[in-house]
């Protein structure tokens, strides 16, 4: 039986690669992909410091890309890869988008949506906890350096 390579783990790696270009523009250092049928159709990071925007979370600007590359609004068939556990906005947004699957690396203990009891779609699965180790480590690092810088 051939495993899968195109597995939770292998497109977290590719979310990890996109906070990585978080972090070396000084955003927090989330990123996001959404796949469709096995395929990346959006990448995106953190842009809040860049476009001065509180709303330019990765998932956000992952949804707009996906929603752009579909040609729809609703991404039902689509999975969403995030290196951090969304937030209520984020969660919502994925409400309206009806998305399919929620993957994310390390948990938000406080502003999580799960913490934060926020709705999201009932057809929604999620999945946690995916290279939870390296994606609090790119967190931690970046503000620990950002404390370190002030």
């Amino acid at each position: 039986m051939m495993l899968n390579p195109f597995d939770d783990v292998y497109f977290m790696k590719k979310a990890l690669d996109e906070a990585a270009i978080a972090f070396d523009k000084g955003e927090v250092p989330v990123g996001a992909i959404i796949v469709f049928k096995e395929q990346i159709i959006a990448r995106a990071h953190n842009l809040t410091e860049t476009l001065n925007d509180v709303t330019a979370h990765a998932e956000m600007q992952a949804f707009t890309a996906a929603a752009d590359y579909l040609g729809g609004k609703y991404l039902k068939d689509c999975t969403l890869y995030v290196t951090l556990e969304p937030c209520q906005m984020c969660a919502g947004a994925s409400y309206w988008a009806q998305l399919g699957k929620i993957v994310y690396g390390a948990s938000e203990l406080e502003r999580g949506f799960l913490k934060l009891k926020t709705t999201i779609h009932p057809k929604t699965n999620v999945v946690g906890g995916i290279l939870e180790n390296e994606c609090s480590q790119i967190l931690k690092r970046f503000f620990i350096e950002k404390r370190n810088l002030n």
